[in-house]
């Protein structure tokens, strides 16, 4: 794989990760060039069949893009030994195992560290590494549930509601990606890595944001609010001659734009909505009021109407809908791949764009195992070693 010309070319990646936070945050890093090393289990170890998907399904292939693959037994002590002669010369390990696996693999920080005082370990877990829920697995839909996201997703009274995306997993990665990309940075001025952890429920409890800090700063306990925003007035989904569309047009300037485009002067005066605040405290009767003019038009006529006057207003796509946009296809957030069992086909892109770096290839999800000798050869062995580890079960 040739990587040179992308940012983080000159770092090496020893994958562990299985199912999906870990795995985001490594894609993070091998979109953008890293020497990813996907190390799993031998086949007559693990027949795959668990939680992650098909390997040729879409979730596992947009999963695991621009690694390669090497099997290797960390249990068996030459598998580990195998392992640590590569930390040796590695920059980053990323793990997503229960805080206790790695003590018993061997492969904790302190002793990577003690083998490599430059490498960064990259831990993403359930519940933290230490603490009274440690021993707990980790699941997305346990940490939205105890992050709080589902008591404020869906309808007024509707009762909890998950997201339609595993949150929790991909914002423990992306977190993940995060301080794995500050260590190294730190590691230029002292010189040594050090470890990053990140959580599924820390992540969550993270991008609550500014309903978390409600009720951190003011007390509040915010509801499940719909499809309104919670807090500013009106912002929502309104129904139109054909559909529903969004629009935001929340403060004063907004709202009296919104006001001229839909020719509410009745609203614009009325005392109730004279004000932000008031808005806010009659938003029921105003989204009431509101719905009757969006109906009279279609969710294109407005979208279009809106927008020109500056009031953010946009459809309500399903997934399809949304790659036929011509904004999205201009993004080129679907991503050209080339497999060689699924033919072209597409990956979701990187949200990532950097002036300095052209547009580049990306390779595709390797086979369990595809890269082994090759690997193995960068890091000084032999053929007649790679067949003793071959012979031994330990690739």
């Amino acid at each position: 794989m040739n990587t040179t010309a992308l940012p983080l070319s000159r770092f090496t990646v020893l994958d562990l990760t299985r199912v999906r936070a870990g795995p985001t945050a490594v894609r993070q890093l091998a979109d953008w060039g890293a020497n990813v090393i996907k190390i799993e289990s031998p086949a007559h170890i693990d027949s795959e069949r668990g939680m992650g998907g098909a390997r040729h399904g879409p979730d596992f292939q947009n999963l695991h893009r621009n690694k390669r693959s090497m099997t290797l037994n960390l249990k068996d002590p030459e598998g580990h030994a195998v392992f640590m002669r590569m930390v040796d010369d590695a920059d980053v390990v990323v793990e997503n195992y229960r805080p206790d696996v790695k003590n018993r693999l061997g492969i904790n920080y302190a002793a990577l560290s003690a083998r490599n005082p430059k490498i960064v370990l990259g831990s993403v877990s359930g519940f933290g590494q230490d603490g009274p829920y440690v021993d707990r697995p980790g699941f997305d839909q346990i940490a939205q549930g105890m992050g709080g996201l589902m008591s404020i997703t869906g309808l007024p009274g509707q009762g909890p509601v998950r997201v339609g995306v595993p949150i929790a997993d991909l914002s423990a990665g992306l977190y993940a990606a995060i301080g794995i990309l500050i260590a190294l940075l730190q590691r230029e001025e002292t010189g040594l890595g050090q470890w990053v952890g990140s959580s599924l429920i820390e992540a969550q409890i993270a991008m609550l944001d500014f309903q978390a800090a409600r009720w951190l700063m003011k007390g509040e306990v915010p509801p499940q609010a719909g499809n309104y925003h919670p807090t500013s007035t009106p912002t929502g989904v309104f129904p139109t001659a054909d559909g529903h569309i969004n629009v935001a047009s929340a403060g004063a300037a907004m709202w009296d734009r919104l006001c001229t485009e839909l020719q509410a002067e009745d609203l614009r005066e009325h005392p109730d909505y004279s004000s932000e605040a008031g808005r806010s405290q009659h938003r029921e009767a105003l989204h009431e009021a509101l719905n009757q003019y969006f109906s009279t038009r279609t969710s294109n006529e407005w979208i279009e109407a809106l927008n020109n006057a500056g009031v953010p207003c946009g459809p309500i796509n399903q997934i399809d809908q949304v790659f036929a946009d011509e904004q999205v296809k201009h993004l080129g957030m679907a991503k050209p791949i080339s497999h060689p069992v699924l033919g072209d086909t597409h990956v979701v892109n990187n949200a990532v764009k950097m002036s300095s770096v052209s547009d580049m290839e990306y390779h595709p999800t390797p086979e369990r195992g595809e890269h082994t000798a090759q690997i193995l050869k960068e890091f000084g062995y032999t053929d007649q070693e790679i067949q003793t580890l071959v012979n031994n079960k330990v690739t």
